[in-house]
This record gives C-alpha cells, sequence and structure tokens, in this order.
C-alpha cells in the first residue's frame, strides 16, 4: 500500500498567486488524489478562478511537511510551500475550477486519476490563482498526496 500524506497552506488572494506547491523528489512520483480548497475570511461577495499546474522550478516559498496520514509512515520525501516571494516555474494546466469565496470546493480523483508529479528534483505541481474578483482574502487549500 503506498504512503498517504496531507499538507496545508493559505495564501491571500491574488492573480498568478501559488496558494500551495508540492515538490517532488527524483526518488519518487507522488500523486495528488485529494484537493480542499476554501476560505476562512468574512464572506464577501468574491469570486476565484484557479488552477492545479505542473512546475519544472519550484520558485521561493516558505516550507510546510507533509503529514504522514499512517503514523507509522516515514517522513515525506516530497517538500511543499506556501506563502511563495518567487512563484514557480509553471508549464502545464492540469485542472481548473472556478469558486466563490462563500463556497468550499473538494476534488477527489478518480481511481487511478491522480495528478502525477515527475520523479524529478525541483518539479512539482501548485495550486495558483488564475485570476480574482476583487479583494484580498485569505484562502487555504490542502492536498492529499501518495508516495
Amino acid at each position: 500500500m503506498p504512503r498517504r500524506y496531507a499538507v496545508d497552506g493559505a495564501q491571500n488572494a491574488a492573480a498568478t498567486v501559488t496558494v500551495l506547491g508540492l515538490t517532488s523528489a527524483s526518488t519518487i512520483r507522488p500523486g495528488i488524489y485529494e484537493l480542499l480548497f476554501g476560505c476562512g475570511a468574512t464572506p464577501a461577495d468574491q469570486a476565484f478562478d484557479m488552477w492545479m499546474r505542473r512546475y519544472t522550478a519550484a520558485g521561493t516559498s516558505t516550507g510546510v511537511t507533509p503529514i504522514g496520514l499512517d503514523p507509522g509512515d516515514p517522513a515525506s520525501l516530497c517538500s511543499a510551500g506556501e506563502n511563495h516571494t518567487v512563484e514557480p516555474t509553471y508549464t502545464t494546466e492540469l485542472l481548473r475550477f472556478s469558486i466563490n469565496q462563500q463556497a468550499t470546493f473538494r476534488w477527489v480523483a478518480a481511481p487511478d486519476g491522480e495528478l502525477i508529479a515527475p520523479a524529478t528534483a525541483s518539479n512539482g505541481i501548485g495550486l495558483q490563482f488564475y485570476s480574482v474578483s476583487g479583494g484580498t482574502a485569505e484562502c487555504q487549500a490542502m492536498f492529499h498526496h501518495v508516495e
């Protein structure tokens, strides 16, 4: 059975800003199988257009540690980041959705439908605001991934 992990991050809403990135290592091909996204700020009528994208350089961010869903598993080989001061170098759009700030979004992969990152250092997958209708509400995201 693969090892399963959870990692979360937060970011103020702004166009082309990354909420959370999951970076691979040269020894694994992580697969994101669940995404949760929402906004805990005071309710407002703000819309976000979001996308999950593959990247080839992780950029610069504050590290967040993936936590094992099974406490018996070893530490994750992936790294993760929030609060990017340098955005990742994105290449491919994998998933896109639009949501209102007052809603919560959950995506779960169909069996064998995980979003897979390559077994290449500094490559990974990030959740990025594509466009924001206004305001800078803080939003949160969580990925569940397998290694």
